[in-house]
């Protein structure tokens, strides 16, 4: 997605935000304005949703995109403040049973969640090292392209050095996404050095010390995101009718943000490269909710592709990575030529792919600092709305 993309996106979540909140105030008192908050509540969820697989069906950005993950946090974003407004609006029912049991279990899923977007930011910031290589790659093949010259052996060395390493570098994060590594690091309210310095650590011989480190202190090196995935989504099960009831309609918007927090965790795992990844997790709706065809439709492409033989063993199902994983391969290929002047159609092929990865590179460039910024932002607004839900008790009973 595009900067206008995003800006024009959230600026239609703000509007339905503020309807919703508008509608709930024409509504009137009572029974009313809350059977407004809650339909609200579940309009926004499905229009979040829809929109998402429309992206998703679209021949443009697509599904797992790095702009299709930014829409995906952006509406994220969007649900969990609508899902907040409701909470403090119902505060005096959501401080008894057995709606506080219920806000508290999702809550502490959304605690588990933060692990992930720790753990993604990481791969936002492996995928950064990816870059610097591909921009070598890119810097030793594009001056040829702008003039009469052909390709010089000087240029191919350049390029099949720095392909070489980046084939290192993505051997080791795929590893470190299939297999536990020992490593603690910082959260992300600690400052640190940035993807840029990291792709400047010492030169070693053979095979490398894999990257991978999870950004969170209490995450130890057993860490794995398919369990904490599993975690997030143990017992998952829509309300029945008498706890509908029982919970003045409260169980079902809760039970659909747990839906949404798990889908978009899951989603994240699936693209971005991330400690011991995996999507074996449970993952089913209720086919009642309105929402459910958009969300079902969205879980089965994903699991779909990650079954594709050529990317079982990727360190991620983001569109640009496996456009990286293809695109190296395939000038990794090229660059194995011993004989100069290269034949014009190899020539020719290598700057196709030269072109390609600039405009990988550029995408990267300008999606993975805001996608960054958007698990941040998820990150503090999650652990916010669950500050305000320990207080509510005490500021409902004053």
């Amino acid at each position: 997605m595009h900067a206008k993309d995003s800006v024009a996106f959230a600026s239609l979540g703000r509007s339905i935000f503020n309807f919703r909140r508008d509608q709930s105030m024409e509504s009137g008192a009572g029974g009313e304005r809350q059977d407004a908050l809650l339909l609200g509540f579940q309009s926004c969820i499905e229009e979040v949703l829809v929109d998402l697989s429309a992206a998703a069906r679209a021949e443009g950005d697509g599904l797992l995109s790095i702009a299709w993950l930014r829409r995906l946090l952006d509406g994220f974003l969007l649900c969990h403040e609508e899902f907040r407004a409701l909470l403090l609006d119902r505060g005096e029912a959501v401080a008894r049973p057995p709606v506080d049991r219920l806000v508290a279990d999702y809550y502490d899923r959304a605690i588990k969640a933060l692990d992930i977007c720790n753990a993604a930011r990481d791969g936002i910031e492996q995928l950064r090292r990816w870059r610097a290589h591909l921009e070598i790659v890119v810097a030793a093949l594009k001056p040829a392209a702008g003039g009469g010259r052909g390709i010089s052996e000087g240029q191919v060395r350049r390029a099949r050095k720095a392909l070489a390493d980046l084939a290192v570098l993505m051997l080791d994060d795929r590893d470190a996404g299939s297999a536990t590594v020992s490593h603690r690091n910082r959260s992300f309210d600690r400052s640190g050095g940035s993807g840029s310095s990291s792709a400047s650590s010492s030169k070693t011989t053979g095979r490398k010390v894999s990257s991978f480190r999870s950004l969170s202190w209490s995450v130890s090196g057993s860490w794995s995101a398919a369990r904490q995935l599993q975690s997030i989504g143990s017992n998952l099960a829509a309300p029945r009718g008498h706890e509908v009831a029982a919970t003045a309609g409260l169980a079902v918007p809760v039970y659909t943000m747990n839906a949404v927090l798990l889908f978009t965790m899951l989603s994240l795992v699936a693209a971005i490269p991330c400690q011991d990844r995996g999507l074996q997790v449970h993952f089913a709706v209720s086919r009642t909710l309105p929402w459910a065809p958009a969300i079902t439709y969205l879980h089965e492409r994903i699991v779909e592709s990650s079954k594709k033989r050529e990317r079982k063993n990727s360190a991620g199902l983001l569109k640009e990575i496996l456009q990286i994983e293809r695109c190296t391969q395939q000038m990794a290929e090229l660059v194995q030529v011993s004989n100069f002047p290269m034949a014009k159609g190899e020539e020719e092929q290598l700057r196709e792919r030269a072109d390609e990865l600039a405009q990988i590179c550029d995408a990267m460039k300008d999606g993975l600092e805001p996608l960054e910024r958007q698990l941040r932002e998820i990150f503090r607004r999650i652990v916010r709305s669950r500050t305000e839900s320990l207080n509510l008790p005490a500021h409902t009973a004053n």
